[in-house]
């Protein structure tokens, strides 16, 4: 097992593996890396994305525990193998001599052999008043996270992003009351039109301009025209935008999504970025990864870092025992070795035998021919 040290930096604390962001899938990975006995450290701003949200949901024996206690206990199990968590900003990471150096915001620098990225990613609200104050409340995104909670009540879907309808009849398998908004959304397609119709989901022209609360609970929509639909929670399709630009140092940066649904970091299915040694796992380079996807995508990368350093750990011992190898033999050979009097005279003898002095035995004389 690696043990974290000062390197010769002096300003640097030194892991296997620095990950950057302390959500579900950076805690998951830092945890799958220290039972690996790899040294790991986690850097954390204490931002998670569902943090308003009363619950995380889909979780097998944890489901609907709160986002924060979930953070916490995972952060416990992070420690007692032996990862560290500190609560800081990466503000910048670097390619160095046998890995990378990520610094902090308050001055702290951690060198490491690999990254793994999971600062996840910003929900960028529609601008219509009173979103924001209600996300993660009545004020929806996933059917999978929030759907069982809103069952069977009247359910607005705010339109204008490209996946407004898709949400539309994924949030019908749980009620029958779904409205979906046109907002300032582009014209629906003549399919869509009768997709919809066929689930019965109502459409309601005209700009949402703001919303209705009673006894601090959604009650309504207000459209531009005065009028007020009825409704209990709104699904929103953010736009969703990649924190990555703690990897701009290393020449990665965040691309558009190929769905317009906002910007990621791309990187293969094990979570390997473009850039070697860097992976990344969760909403950073997964847009619509929930809680557990998220806690999935963690272990995978983790499974891939470690098995990246053990390649490399026994590509570095095999060269340490043949160049141990090719020493040793120099040090016969300065001592004479098999190329010195007493080690030819072995070789000769055991493959020469009596022939090796270079005399053959003479031939027995032969007797008179007999007649």
């Amino acid at each position: 097992m690696s043990e974290n040290k000062v390197s010769e930096d002096k300003n640097s604390e030194e892991f296997d593996v620095v990950v950057v962001g302390g959500g579900a899938a950076g805690l998951s990975g830092a945890l799958t890396l220290a039972r690996a006995r790899r040294s790991v450290v986690v850097i954390d701003s204490g931002e998670p994305r569902n943090a308003p949200a009363a619950g995380a949901h889909g979780l097998l024996s944890r489901d609907g525990v709160s986002p924060l206690e979930l953070l916490r206990i995972g952060r416990e199990e992070v420690a007692g193998y032996g990862g560290q968590v500190v609560s800081d900003v990466a503000v910048s990471a670097r390619r160095v001599a046998g890995g990378f150096v990520v610094e902090a915001g308050s001055g702290r620098r951690f060198r490491a052999r690999r990254l793994l990225v999971t600062t996840g990613l910003v929900d960028e609200v529609p601008e219509v008043p009173g979103l924001r104050e209600r996300w993660g409340r009545d004020v929806l995104h996933c059917p999978y996270c929030h759907g069982w909670e809103v069952r069977d009540a009247p359910i607005g879907v705010l339109g204008g992003s490209p996946l407004s309808v898709h949400q539309a009849l994924l949030f019908r398998q749980w009620s029958a009351q779904v409205t979906l908004f046109l907002h300032t959304g582009a014209e629906l397609a003549e399919d869509e039109w009768e997709r919809l119709a066929a689930r019965g989901i109502a459409v309601v022209d005209g700009e949402v301009t703001g919303l209705e609360v009673v006894e601090d609970r959604l009650a309504g929509v207000r459209l531009a025209s005065g009028r007020r639909v009825p409704v209990e929670a709104l699904a929103v399709a953010t736009r969703m935008v990649a924190r990555g630009e703690v990897l701009a140092g290393l020449g990665l940066s965040a691309v558009e999504h190929p769905m317009g649904v906002g910007t990621y970091v791309p990187s293969d299915a094990s979570g390997l970025t473009e850039v070697a040694g860097v992976w990344a796992a969760g909403n950073v380079t997964d847009l619509l990864a929930n809680v557990p996807v998220a806690q999935a995508a963690g272990f995978q990368a983790a499974a891939a870092i470690n098995a990246d350093l053990v390649a490399e750990d026994t590509d570095a011992a095999v060269a340490r025992r043949r160049s141990a190898a090719v020493s040793e033999a120099a040090s016969e050979a300065g001592s004479g070795g098999v190329f010195g009097p007493a080690g030819e005279a072995e070789v000769c003898a055991r493959v020469l035998g009596e022939r090796r002095h270079g005399l053959e035995p003479l031939p027995r004389s032969q007797g008179p021919a007999q007649a």
